[in-house]
């Protein structure tokens, strides 16, 4: 899920490994996001009247009372005083929102209990949406930016083919500045594109802006999406084999693996992996596609609160691990976590050659936590992850051992269309970098 916070996939960021919890569909789901559910969770069960205290607060820990007595203070007044209705679920809801805002950790983000069951379904793969993704740009492939407004459109950047979306005539660089008529200004591009999703067969109008032209109202059919993830053909004259992946779910991570597979079964050596535009996933999957070219050794570290480090290392029986395969590499300014960890190995184990221009930059791990009574979940980073060598890239990105300029090139002759691609088969093709 460009990055969850940016994006309709809503990856907003990576999950570590995993340990599985099945019990129903979303909870299925939830078995694949998550490391641990929140143990010992807050319980709400006294509190103070505004100015006296009047009864202690159990569970809340001895040696912590007096900074909670303002918290409690303050609730107790709310449920005991205002003159207007109190919603207390939205209290809570609140409370939580406001807990986890005050990290100023852009990845970390509390949801609602329908914006955790829609995210799930995103990042799995498969959601009910129009098919598009999206991100906040200062201008059609520029930086992502958040929050949303003047300066920072929510952007399309893709189109699934044949989903909604694209027959509605939704296109790529188009600026989404409302939905069902509400100014989407303020939000981030994760809030916003919330708004978009919803149940297969209902409406959604987007009003849009096209270039210079003025904004016009665009009504989708919201439907079922199967993003395709991996596609994969044969370039070069039978001699590379193309792999493009543009998400890292479970079912990415096996399609991926069957492409390679395929293309070592003809006798291919010389691959190009293409993760330009890919905003990440499930860093499991990271590690699976990786390990399709490394053979052995630690993928990426993993580095939590307390600085305890540990490696994650290949799974063996890759199908392109051997000596005589060369490897390409795309990226962009696009692809983040999860494509940053397989560009990461692959430049530090020296397994392919990075052709592009710098990667987004996200080096956090985030858990996906489901809380109790329908409260929802969080979106919490947990974890750093560094690359074999020791590198936490975030902020600065991965740069690319070949760095091709696409606009600049997009002018000159082109055996493909695509500049950073026909670097890359020169590259693979054994020409000098």
């Amino acid at each position: 899920m460009s990055p969850s916070a940016a994006t309709s996939s809503a990856d907003g960021g990576d999950a570590p490994e995993r340990r599985r919890r099945p019990t129903g569909p979303i909870a299925s789901i939830a078995a694949l996001l998550v490391v641990a559910v929140i143990g010992g969770s807050v319980v709400f069960l006294s509190g103070f009247a505004l100015g006296a205290r009047v009864s202690t607060t159990p569970g809340t820990p001895a040696d912590q009372a007096e900074l909670w007595a303002p918290f409690w203070d303050a609730y107790r007044a709310i449920t005991d005083q205002f003159v207007g209705e109190v919603d207390e679920r939205r209290l809570v809801e609140g409370a939580i929102d406001g807990m986890v805002t005050s990290l100023d950790d852009r990845w970390s983000q509390y949801l609602t209990a329908q914006e955790y069951r829609d995210s799930l379904q995103g990042i799995s793969g498969r959601f009910s949406g129009i098919g598009a993704e999206m991100q906040g740009q200062p201008a059609p492939g520029g930086e992502p930016c958040t929050p949303l407004g003047p300066g920072c459109r929510l952007t399309v950047i893709s189109t699934v083919p044949g989903a909604p979306a694209e027959k509605a005539g939704l296109l790529p660089g188009d600026a989404v500045i409302a939905v069902d008529g509400e100014s989407l200004d303020g939000l981030t591009a994760d809030d916003a594109t919330g708004r978009i999703r919803g149940q297969k067969g209902t409406p959604v109008t987007l009003t849009i802006v096209r270039g210079a032209e003025p904004a016009r109202d665009l009504t989708i059919v919201r439907d079922y999406i199967a993003r395709p993830e991996v596609q994969s053909k044969v370039l070069a004259d039978g001699t590379v084999g193309y792999v493009k992946l543009s998400g890292f779910s479970d079912s990415a991570s096996k399609a991926f693996a069957a492409a390679v597979a395929d293309l070592a079964g003809q006798g291919i050596t010389r691959y190009v992996v293409d993760v330009r535009g890919n905003p990440g996933g499930f860093v499991s999957a990271a590690r699976d596609v990786a390990s399709q070219f490394v053979a052995s050794g630690p993928i990426y570290f993993q580095e939590d609160a307390r600085g305890d480090r540990i490696a994650v290392e290949a799974k063996p029986g890759g199908a392109a691990t051997g000596d005589a395969v060369r490897v390409a590499l795309l990226i962009d300014g696009n692809s983040a976590s999860a494509s940053e960890i397989v560009a990461g190995a692959l430049q530090d184990t020296g397994r392919a050659t990075l052709v592009g221009s710098r990667s987004f930059g996200k080096g956090t791990i985030q858990e996906w936590l489901p809380l109790p009574n329908d409260m929802g979940g969080m979106r919490l980073t947990v974890l750093r992850w560094l690359t074999p060598d020791g590198r936490w890239i975030h902020d600065t990105g991965v740069e690319p051992d070949v760095a091709v300029d696409a606009g600049a090139a997009a002018g000159e002759a082109s055996a493909t269309g695509d500049a950073v691609l026909d670097r890359a088969l020169e590259v693979v093709a054994g020409s000098t970098p």
